[in-house]
């Protein structure tokens, strides 16, 4: 007959087995929605996130707007499952207006700037005042920006605000869906604007620096729950996560800047 100090083991042994097969029960899948701005810090603070709850990511990358079939509200119309969604904050508002988002979720994450690259090899110009901007941008031979909030400001505002709207936009394109950075890696255009966060990652284009702060725009990203979520105290967990102060070392990492008071 197994002795006591056997039999305690054997219990010990089927309340830890039992206790590791209930915490696998309990891990859910979380359908996250990204867009660019954030994907490289959310692709450093996602897998800390799943060793700590044993939850697991399942992340779809698309734009904050637009009428692509890859943008986040597209995605939204067509039922998608998704459990968080982070984006623009001015387009995250405009999904909770439309009641497609819950307002009691929405969560600051970071801001982003904008910046500037050139491809690895050639010479950096010179961005670091309005005047000196405006003239490297009238040097250029091609101006590529991206079709998200920064290119938008870009095309919109920056332009009217130099003075230069007529002399460059013929030779600058708004470049969809894919990174900025690369079709100036690749030779196709001499520079590149986007937020800063995006052209770090790229390789074959050298980030030049932010464009200067008195002509600056400065995009909000945020994230909330969607109605529809199917876990959305997991969800809150993964958001609260993302913007904890203990985040921000590697938000900042990635070419984002702290929400100011985190």
């Amino acid at each position: 007959m197994p002795t006591k100090s056997l039999k305690l083991k054997l219990i010990a042994l089927t309340l830890a087995a039992g206790a590791a097969l209930a915490a696998q029960a309990q891990a859910e899948e979380l359908h996250v929605m990204t867009s660019g701005g954030f994907t490289a810090a959310y692709k450093l603070l996602g897998p800390k996130f799943e060793a700590a709850t044993g939850d697991t990511l399942d992340t779809t990358l698309g734009p904050s707007m637009g009428k692509s079939p890859e943008a986040i509200p597209q995605r939204l119309a067509r039922g998608e499952p998704a459990d968080v969604v982070i984006m623009v904050g001015y387009a995250l508002d405009d999904l909770i207006r439309e009641g497609k988002v819950r307002a009691d979720s929405r969560v600051e994450l970071a801001d982003s700037r904008i910046g500037m690259v050139v491809r690895d090899g050639a010479a950096k110009p010179d961005i670091a005042t309005v005047e000196a901007l405006k003239q490297t941008l009238l040097a250029a031979k091609s101006i590529a920006y991206s079709d998200s909030a920064s290119g938008v400001y870009i095309e919109r505002d920056l332009f009217k605000r130099l003075g230069i709207e007529n002399e460059v936009k013929p030779k600058a394109k708004m470049v969809p869906r894919i990174p900025v950075a690369s079709v100036v890696a690749n030779g196709d255009y001499e520079i590149g604007f986007q937020q800063v966060s995006e052209l770090l990652p790229v390789k074959g284009a050298s980030f030049v620096g932010k464009i200067p702060e008195s002509v600056q725009s400065v995009t909000r990203f945020a994230a909330g729950i969607p109605t529809g979520a199917q876990h959305p105290q997991e969800a809150r967990a993964l958001l609260d996560y993302l913007a904890a102060p203990a985040a921000q070392g590697d938000v900042k990492s990635t070419g984002l800047d702290s929400v100011p008071g985190r």
